[in-house]
């Protein structure tokens, strides 16, 4: 027990649980928090705008696999975070906003406060896992503890800790929050018995991997090179396999000739995916053969695809006890494995020719260990996700599930804060950097190497094709574009328009290893 202010329990309990970051604003309602950040070890990271803390916090938990934290002020401050809590949400990820709130004794119908918000609690609580409103400097340490309890024990998940304006300024004799050793999750042993005779049993076993297998790379691939099993990965699956690797079929999990390789298994296995409609582009997959699907939620496991075997399990845990399992099998020619990549790649290659040239300029320059931040553009979803290969568990940054715009530079810059030794490149459209280019500033402030690289084609690309594709005059769509590398020098980086692949791997090159950022602009086709 010890004396400290509201405020100051909430940066003890956070350090408690290993925080070292915050992605923050200040702002009135938020200074007690404040005033305790540095006393404890914790940096903090000045946004530019509160989207941005929620995204740089997601970027940093999917490097680091620990809880990012966005620390905001109450009100507008707050709802700025609700897209990107969103986001992290759909694509399971753990992180915790924290936030002051009206008094404790706030009238029900509001009394012009300022940052006052109708019911703050319930916007943010319809987007996250857990909204926890305390209610007394003594609960703060449990509510820090219960919110790490809920992003790290089961599916991760964005959760809230709301804090009345006059309890972070009350004093009381208290304690602060309390790390706890979780379980790990395991699948009885009979069910991975039976798993493990099906998958050894397989004439022609197939992996497929999503988000949900990022710690456990060196078990997919252990059991992948046991079994001989081709691997194909969702968006957020990307890297878990080398994707040089000779069983990797790559993040092709939309593509046609991934689902006829799908169909064509007697035994899949799925570890960590939801089987959802934005990673299978052409509708549900055919799954003639045995379906083994490993999740850690039990209300996921039988979402989109009802297995034949479920392993509601950790899956690391899982795949550890499969490979265990399974004996010796006979050797197999990886001519099979190699024809389907091939056809993966020869399809992917056809859906992203448009960037290729692009995506060869970034493979000649990025090392293995190197992470890319996309978001929701075309260059992305059709030119990086299977074009770009990548080499490590969250290597690729991006918002599958809500798909929202404006994520890649924000979680770029998180990812930066998280493995400030490793390249790390964002990659957006013209669209969408409009959203959240101000964040740029922010990397420049830390002196980060930190390449943007803008493809531009002069507004909402891939909503002007739908628009044509209904068959009428495309609407809202277009727009001038703007000098962006003058505008990232304006923002305190380098700025350089791109003529040519070769000046762009040049140019990349250099912003890898710069004191600032590099804002690279480059229309679309000139490269």
């Amino acid at each position: 027990m010890a004396i400290m202010t509201g405020g100051e329990a909430v940066a003890r309990s956070l350090a408690a649980h290993g925080a070292d970051v915050v992605f923050g604003i200040p702002g009135n309602h938020n200074l007690p928090i404040y005033e305790h950040l540095a006393s404890n070890d914790i940096r903090h990271f000045l946004s530019r705008h509160e989207q941005g803390c929620g995204f740089g916090a997601d970027g940093y938990a999917r490097v680091t696999g620990r809880p990012g934290i966005a620390l905001v002020t109450a009100g507008p401050a707050v709802l700025n975070t609700l897209a990107a809590l969103s986001q992290s949400y759909a694509d399971s990820v753990p992180v915790l906003m924290v936030s002051p709130g009206m008094p404790l004794r706030h009238p029900f119908g509001g009394n012009g406060h300022l940052h006052e918000v109708k019911d703050q609690q319930a916007a943010v609580d319809a987007v996250v896992s857990v909204s926890h409103r305390v209610s007394s400097v003594d609960e703060i340490g449990d509510a820090i503890t219960q919110a790490y309890s809920d992003m790290t024990a089961g599916r991760p998940r964005p959760v809230h800790v709301e804090i009345p304006i006059d309890v972070l300024d009350e004093v009381a004799d208290t304690e602060v929050g309390m790390p706890l050793a979780l379980p790990t999750v395991s699948a009885p042993q009979g069910e991975l018995t039976r798993a493990a005779a099906v998958l050894a049993e397989s004439s022609r076993p197939g992996i497929v991997v999503g988000g949900g297998a990022r710690a456990a790379s060196a078990e997919v691939l252990a059991l992948a090179e046991k079994l001989g099993a081709s691997v194909v990965t969702t968006t957020n699956g990307k890297g878990i396999l080398p994707e040089d690797h000779r069983l990797s079929l790559g993040a092709g999990a939309h593509l046609a000739s991934v689902g006829e390789w799908v169909r064509s298994r007697d035994v899949l296995l799925a570890v960590g995916t939801d089987f959802g409609p934005s990673d299978l582009w052409n509708g549900p997959w055919t799954i003639d053969g045995t379906l083994v699907r490993i999740d850690i939620d039990p209300r996921q496991i039988g979402v989109n695809v009802r297995p034949d075997i479920a392993l509601v399990s950790d899956a690391a845990a899982a795949l550890g006890s499969l490979v265990d399992l399974i004996g010796d099998r006979h050797e197999t020619s990886d001519g099979e494995a190699l024809a389907w990549a091939a056809r993966a790649h020869e399809e992917s290659a056809s859906e992203g020719a448009l960037w290729a040239d692009e995506m060869k300029a970034m493979s000649d320059v990025l090392d293995r260990n190197a992470i890319v931040a996309g978001d929701s553009a075309a260059v992305c979803y059709y030119g990086l996700r299977a074009n770009l290969p990548l080499h490590t568990p969250g290597a690729f940054l991006y918002p599958t599930g809500s798909g929202t715009l404006g994520y890649g530079l924000p979680a770029a810059i998180g990812a930066k804060v998280a493995a400030p030794d490793r390249q790390v490149v964002a990659v957006m459209g013209d669209g969408g950097v409009m959203f959240t280019l101000p964040e740029i500033a922010a990397a420049a402030a830390e002196g980060m190497a930190l390449p943007l690289i803008v493809i531009d084609n002069g507004g909402y690309g891939q909503i002007r094709k739908n628009m044509n594709l209904r068959g009428y005059d495309p609407l809202g769509v277009d727009f001038p574009s703007p000098d962006f590398a003058a505008a990232g020098r304006a923002l305190g980086c380098y700025g350089m328009s791109i003529e040519s692949p070769e000046q762009l791997s040049e140019e990349l090159a250099k912003a890898l290893v710069a004191d600032r950022p590099t804002v690279l602009h480059v229309k679309e086709g000139r490269a």
